[in-house]
């Protein structure tokens, strides 16, 4: 028998990584507040390592969305694989060239195009989509907190509409790929 609601235990769950980082950072302010050369010392480095990771626990929290697509996204080393009911594939990192966002029909799906110019299309809300912030932070020069300032607006305003209420966001290009951008 459990004292916690499904619905609670379900947020905390969620919350866990922003949790986790700011009871750091406290621990950290507390070893600050007891004075002395080694506990300040070990404060500012426990609070050095706890504030980066609570930005970053809290922009993957951000990056998670709620709601359930078909399929299912595993990330292994540096392969993105998409077992779908009618599509999938897997694309490399290294062979990744751009990365897009798009909107269809009011569904937000994410475009992996590769060098070869062959494409890879991921629904954001995919069960182990989540997994595609750390993926998409280990590659060179992307914006994490643009991504996920992209997840956040409906239609962003620089977008490019394509057809069939569809839109079209560029979130990163791998520079001196040799492709044109649209």
């Amino acid at each position: 028998m459990s004292f916690i609601r499904p619905e609670v235990a379900a947020g905390l769950f969620r919350w866990r990584e922003v949790i986790a980082a700011a009871s750091s950072a406290a621990v950290a302010l507390w070893l600050i507040s007891r004075g002395g050369v080694v506990l300040v010392a070990l404060g500012l480095g426990l609070l050095a390592f706890a504030l980066p990771w609570a930005v970053m626990a809290w922009r993957r929290l951000r990056f998670q969305q709620g709601g359930s697509a078909p399929g299912i996204v595993t990330v292994t080393e540096a392969q993105i694989a998409y077992l779908g009911p009618r599509v999938g594939g897997f694309v490399g990192l290294p062979d990744l060239s751009e990365v897009h966002l798009l909107t269809l029909r009011g569904r937000r799906v994410w475009q992996l195009r590769q060098t070869n110019g062959t494409a890879l299309h991921i629904p954001v809300e995919a069960a182990g989509a989540d997994a595609l912030f750390d993926a998409f932070a280990t590659l060179p020069g992307l914006d994490t907190a643009a991504l996920v300032a992209a997840l956040g607006s409906e239609v962003p305003s620089d977008s490019k509409v394509v057809a069939l209420n569809a839109a079209n966001r560029l979130i990163w290009a791998r520079s001196g790929s040799g492709m044109v951008r649209r």
